[in-house]
């Protein structure tokens, strides 16, 4: 029945106190070396910004005129996606233990605040559930799920204090409806979206959103790094182009849920309302 693929400005700060005497102004600490740069452009860090969704996602934002912080594990291909923009770079690898936390400092030190997360990274695995070997459950869930708390939970303190700031998590139409032969992948989106549901609950009344973009298949070099082709004949995939879209209008309008397409809330309707049906749908049409 279905399958997967994969704000604010600155604030500068208050005068200094009346009553002492007129003085030169006083170097930057930016420009002296000491402290975090500043910008008057909102700013959001991108991960999994090196291809795919991460990428249009990135492009989409910098022609808004937003300050991008683009972190992936190839260079090379981050260099390609900045290309034309004043993005900083920021390669990291989120399998490493400590790579959410190395990622979330390096970001807020090179910008001074972060504005939008948008927790791209990620990977997929196919094939039977009995032949996944141990060590790509725990990647498959590390790179998918625990990745993104984790870097979450360090972005997010900031955020916090500023009263202002978005979470934006990539999930899948397969933690939705749970998709065959994918089982581990589902279950981390399905988590993810949990997740996203939670602390949405959590964050209330301090000024920090959470949005879950939801796609269907994806035109990207996912389903080939996963060691397994898109081969069903519907849904048809749509491009990452049109998911970075649905970022950026989520971002723009405070939405909590977008679905890509947006008939893909469908079969997760009717999954809940009759499991029975949607199970004999599943097993005829896949």
């Amino acid at each position: 029945m279905t399958t997967t693929g994969s704000g604010s400005t600155y604030d500068p700060p208050a005068d200094p106190a009346h009553g002492a005497a007129p003085a030169p102004a006083p170097t930057p600490a930016a420009a002296r070396g000491h402290g975090p740069p500043r910008t008057d452009r909102r700013v959001v860090l991108v991960t999994g910004a090196s291809s795919g969704i991460g990428a249009a996602t990135a492009r989409r934002f910098a022609a808004g005129g937003w300050h991008l912080l683009l972190s992936g594990r190839d260079r090379r291909r981050l260099e390609e996606t900045a290309s034309g923009t004043s993005a900083v770079l920021l390669p990291a690898d989120l399998a490493a233990p400590e790579g959410a936390k190395m990622l979330a400092e390096a970001a807020l030190r090179k910008a001074g605040r972060i504005d939008v997360l948008v927790a791209g990274a990620g990977i997929g695995w196919a094939g039977p559930f009995l032949g996944m070997p141990h060590t790509d459950i725990d990647r498959v869930l590390f790179l998918d799920l625990n990745a993104a708390l984790h870097l979450v939970r360090e972005v997010l303190p900031s955020m916090v204090a500023a009263g202002r700031g978005r979470v934006v998590l990539v999930g899948s139409v397969a933690g939705s409806v749970g998709v065959r032969e994918e089982a581990v992948y589902s279950a981390a989106k399905a988590g993810l979206a949990a997740f996203a549901e939670a602390l949405r609950q959590e964050l209330r009344g301090t000024g920090v959103g959470v949005t879950l973009v939801v796609p269907g298949p994806v035109e990207t070099g996912f389903f080939a790094r996963r060691g397994r082709p898109y081969h069903r004949s519907h849904p048809r995939p749509t491009s990452p182009g049109r998911v970075a879209g649905a970022v950026w209008d989520a971002v723009s309008h405070g939405r909590d849920d977008t679905y890509v397409p947006a008939w893909l809330t469908l079969p997760a309707r009717v999954r809940a309302l009759t499991p029975g049906l949607y199970r004999r749908l599943l097993n005829r049409f896949g």
